[in-house]
C-alpha cells in the first residue's frame, strides 16, 4: 500500500466515522424530541463517536477498517436505540426519526459544497478535470490544501452515498421506516410488522438493493455534480 493510498484510506476511515456518527445523532435526537428518550439516555444524541463505537464496535471499527486495508470497500453500519412500543404508538414520528439520519449526511453534503466554493473563491482550490467519489475539487498547491481538498472531496462523496443509499425503501434501512410519513396508522403497522417478520431476509433484501444502487446512485451523482459546479459539464 502507497503512502497515497494509505492517507486516502485513513481519511476515507474518520470522514466515515464522523458522518456515521452525525447520522446515528441526529436519529436519537429526532427520537428525543419526539418523546423517545432511549437513546437520549443511552448517550447517542452526541457527536463524540465513542458512545456509538461503544455500542457497535464491530460496525464502526472492525469492519470498515478490514475492508480499507485490504483494498475493498468502506462498508460499515451503526445504529441508535428505541422504544419499539414509542415507535407503534407514535408511526410518524418514528418516521421522521428515521428521516433524520440521511438528512444529517445531506446537511454533511451541502457544508462541504458550501467549503469548496469557499476554497474556489479563495483560490485555493479548483474544479478537477476527472471526477469520482474521492475526487470533487483539487488545491492549486500542495502541502495541507491538497489534504483539505482530499478531505472534502470524501465528505461530499461519502455523505451523497450514506444519504441515498439510506433513503433505499428497503428493510432494515431508514428510507423503509420513512413510508410511514406517507401511509395511514394502520399501514405503518402493517409495514413495520412486515420489517420484523423478515428476519434474517433482510440481508438478502439489503444484497439485493446493493446490486441495484449502481443505477439509482448514478443520476443523482450526475445531479449532484451539476448541481456542484453548474458552469461545468463532465462526462
Amino acid at each position: 500500500m502507497t503512502s497515497e493510498v494509505l492517507s486516502l484510506a485513513i481519511i476515507r476511515y474518520f470522514v466515515f466515522l464522523f458522518s456515521t456518527t452525525c447520522h446515528e445523532a441526529a436519529h436519537a435526537l429526532a427520537a428525543k424530541v419526539g418523546g423517545d428518550m432511549t437513546a437520549f439516555e443511552g448517550g447517542q444524541v452526541t457527536l463524540n463517536p465513542v458512545p456509538h463505537i461503544r455500542r457497535e464496535p464491530f460496525g464502526m471499527v472492525l469492519v470498515p477498517l478490514i475492508g480499507l486495508f485490504l483494498g475493498g470497500a468502506l462498508l460499515g453500519w451503526a445504529s441508535a436505540p428505541y422504544d419499539p412500543q414509542w415507535q407503534r404508538e407514535h408511526p410518524k414520528r418514528a418516521a421522521w426519526m428515521s428521516l433524520a439520519g440521511p438528512a444529517a449526511n445531506l446537511g454533511l453534503v451541502v457544508l462541504a459544497a458550501a467549503l469548496i466554493h469557499f476554497g474556489i473563491w479563495m483560490g485555493v482550490f479548483l474544479a478537477p478535470e476527472t471526477v469520482d467519489l474521492h475526487t470533487f475539487v483539487v488545491s492549486t498547491q500542495p502541502g495541507a490544501w491538497d489534504g483539505a481538498a482530499k478531505l472534502l472531496s470524501v465528505f461530499f462523496g461519502l455523505n451523497l452515498l450514506l444519504a441515498v443509499f439510506n433513503m433505499l425503501p428497503i428493510p432494515p434501512l431508514d428510507g423503509y421506516s420513512v413510508l410511514a410519513l406517507f401511509t395511514s396508522r394502520s399501514a405503518a403497522h402493517r409495514l413495520e410488522d412486515f420489517r420484523q417478520s423478515m428476519g434474517n431476509l433482510s440481508m438478502v433484501a439489503l444484497l439485493v438493493g446493493w446490486k441495484l444502487f449502481d443505477s439509482i446512485f448514478d443520476p443523482i451523482f450526475s445531479l449532484a455534480l451539476q448541481l456542484l459546479y453548474p458552469s461545468l459539464r463532465y462526462v
